[in-house]
């Protein structure tokens, strides 16, 4: 695991950025699972604006790490934060962009995207693997939409589930803990002093952190990296 530590949310996803063109240039396709939240829309501004022209955008294959079940016109969708923010500023093949479809019913969709993955992306471990998976720390510990509540979702041999949100009742779909686990690599992006007391817990291994799913994204390959800023790790 290593941290790299910016002053600033807005810095945190400019080093990623950044990050993430070094990678595709040594790379012929990138297979990227995308998170929702404020700091991948600060992360998705900024390839937009700096990296649209730098970046190959032939060879990156966009996928989703997990997606509320609504329309991909509904505010809450996170493929429409993507598209706005990002896939329409860039020029991303329209058949490199693989969407959950949220608005399909969720078991039923659920077991496509499983299906598309296995069809997608390079098989390792008896599972697919993807290059990199982006993801988020919610305040309750939670990651892509694998909550506390449901923590079987880490272990389960499915490739992709329907997740409920505990507070909503609003179903998504998530990618599962084994596929996670099974990427090249794994990248928190966590801002915001109100991730720090979560952030403590599980670098420090402390408190709480057993209950929390972010604790348990390990991967195999040894490549879990968090880009933090300083105010998320104001209690380390």
């Amino acid at each position: 695991m290593k941290n790299l530590i910016q002053s600033s949310a807005k810095e945190t996803a400019q080093a990623f950025a950044e990050y993430l063109f070094n990678q595709q240039k040594n790379a012929e396709r990138l297979t990227i699972a995308l998170s929702g939240g404020s700091t991948p829309k600060l992360l998705f501004d900024i390839l937009a604006k700096d990296y649209a022209k730098k970046i190959d955008w032939n060879k990156i294959h966009l996928f989703w790490g997990d997606e509320r079940c609504v329309a991909p016109t509904d505010d809450q969708s996170n493929y429409k934060m993507t598209f706005e923010h990002l896939i329409s500023k860039a020029a991303i093949p329209e058949s490199n962009v693989h969407r959950v479809l949220g608005e399909n019913d969720p078991e039923t969709e659920a077991e496509r995207y499983s299906n598309l993955l296995q069809t997608e992306l390079e098989q390792a471990n008896g599972l697919p693997q993807f290059d990199m998976i982006i993801l988020g720390l919610g305040e309750d510990g939670h990651t892509a939409s694998i909550f506390p509540h449901q923590m079987e979702l880490l272990t389960s041999n499915a490739l992709c589930a329907v997740a409920t949100h505990p507070d909503s009742g609003q179903q998504r779909i998530t990618l599962t803990g084994k596929v996670i686990n099974n990427a090249k690599e794994v990248c928190f992006l966590v801002t915001g002093a109100s991730k720090a007391e979560k952030v403590e817990e599980i670098m420090h291994q402390v408190g709480r952190y057993k209950t929390y799913p972010a604790y348990y994204i390990q991967p195999t390959s040894d490549h879990l990296y968090w880009f933090m800023d300083e105010a998320a790790i104001v209690k380390l």
